[in-house]
């Protein structure tokens, strides 16, 4: 699969995705410790997810339905994230600056996503 080879790590929706799950962790970071097993672990968990899923739809560019179901999961993991980022702007731990700037991007990520759910055939070699 010579030089010209598009992975999963070239796509902006994963670099987006990767790049605000790093920016996340970071700004947990700073939640109070009451919130360890609940907040920060499920805000940082869904994040992360996002990238995950969308690495594991590619494995599965074969089977299209296979990769729009790990991509509809992705895209419910941005849902939840973007939830936690509710708890935490509403509980002051974050500013809204930093809120708007997170849920904008992740807006940016659903519709990537979905136009990704909705138009499979540009991305997997199956019918």
């Amino acid at each position: 699969m010579g030089t010209n080879y598009l992975g999963f790590k070239d796509l902006i929706v994963f670099k987006t995705s990767y790049f605000l799950a790093k920016k996340i962790f970071e700004l947990s970071k700073s939640f109070p410790k009451e919130e360890k097993y609940s907040l920060t672990d499920q805000i940082r968990r869904s994040s992360r997810s996002i990238s995950v899923n969308i690495s594991e739809a590619w494995s599965f560019r074969a089977y299209s339905k296979s990769f729009i179901n790990k991509l509809t999961v992705s895209y419910g993991e941005m849902s939840e994230t973007k939830v936690w980022l509710d708890f935490a702007r509403d509980h002051d731990y974050i500013s809204d600056e930093d809120y708007r700037k997170l849920y904008d991007k992740y807006d940016e990520v659903g519709k990537m996503l979905n136009s990704m759910i909705n138009h499979p055939e540009k991305f997997c070699y199956s019918k």
